[in-house]
């Protein structure tokens, strides 16, 4: 055989055993993108609850799908901003909880999926959805029920500390669901026979003040409307009440964790659970439009004894057999 034909010989084998270039390129990674009105410490329950959901729907952090986090920090204006940061981005699906949030990706993107991990508001009245059943757009998810529980949580709390004749709320008049929150909560006031005093938190540096003001009229409970200021600063609300030797009630898991009285609202656990479900559906190709919007059914009693104690509160013993989690 001639020098020439075993260099073509070895070539036409190397060329057989070596597979095209395109064969070897992994397959996209999806991308999701979280966008929260919180900041990251006080979004991190959340954002690795729903972690290990997508876990354990197969959907591992760093190997078959990346996420990219935004956080608004409280700061409400920069929804739009960071939005369009994600959708810019090209990712796959945008997790976001809240109406702002909510509202901006939507705003910003209608070919993006929007998976609503929690919204206080009605989404249909709020114009997110055309209906629970058929949301019709780009966006689905959870609602959390927030403004409706509004009248069950003061009852709980009047429950709870059975003379109370005097209540203070504080909210942000900034956050849509706060204000409905208030609205949804006055006419229970009223059937419970409690006087109400709301006070409005726009800002961090105006707790301290306002815990103040409200002394003064000398409430027996403090009902904590939710929203992002609230939630990154629970830990400064939490040792108010805790100095003022307030009941309070909240409407997030964490304040009682972190020394909050008590808690009533939707069960997060297995709210986080079906966000997984949604991301999981979009990425295997259900459109938005096609998968209705779901109300929580499971809900969450809570109390903080080691508080009950330092603030001098007897919490009844038929409450606390129907607590769902006892902080001791």
């Amino acid at each position: 055989m001639t020098k020439s034909f075993h260099c073509w010989l070895l070539i036409t084998i190397l060329l057989t055993a070596t597979p095209p270039a395109v064969a070897q390129q992994p397959n996209k990674v999806p991308r999701i993108g979280y966008l929260s009105a919180n900041d990251a410490a006080s979004e991190s329950a959340r954002a690795e609850a729903i972690r290990l959901a997508l876990r354990e729907r197969g959907y591992i952090e760093g190997q078959n799908i990346a996420t990219e986090y935004r956080y608004m920090e409280g700061k409400l204006d920069r929804a739009g901003n960071l939005a369009a940061e994600l959708a810019g981005l090209k990712v796959d699906i945008i997790l976001a909880g809240g109406a702002i949030p909510i509202r901006a990706a939507k705003n910003t993107t209608k070919s993006i999926a929007i998976v609503m991990t929690g919204i206080g508001l009605d989404p249909v009245e709020a114009g997110l959805v055309d209906s629970l059943a058929r949301p019709g757009g780009n966006v689905t998810g959870l609602t959390s029920l927030i403004t409706e529980l509004g009248g069950k949580r003061l009852e709980l709390l009047k429950e709870a500390v059975p003379k109370a004749a005097r209540v203070a709320l504080i909210y942000d008049p900034g956050v849509p669901s706060n204000v409905l929150e208030l609205k949804e909560v006055q006419p229970a006031a009223v059937a419970l026979k409690l006087a109400l005093h709301s006070w409005e938190v726009r800002a961090a540096h105006e707790f301290d003040k306002v815990f103040a003001a409200l002394n003064k009229e000398r409430p027996h409970g403090l009902y904590v409307a939710q929203g992002p200021l609230m939630r990154i600063n629970v830990k400064r609300i939490v040792d108010l009440t805790l100095k003022s030797r307030l009941p309070s009630v909240f409407s997030n898991l964490e304040a009682v964790e972190a020394g909050g009285f008590m808690f009533y609202a939707a069960d997060l656990a297995d709210s986080y659970r079906r966000v997984a479900y949604y991301v999981d559906r979009i990425l295997k190709g259900a459109k938005p439009a096609d998968l209705p919007v779901e109300q929580p059914t499971k809900f969450e009693l809570a109390f903080n004894l080691k508080t009950a104690k330092q603030i001098g509160a007897t919490i009844p013993q038929s409450l606390l057999y129907r607590a769902d989690k006892v902080v001791r």
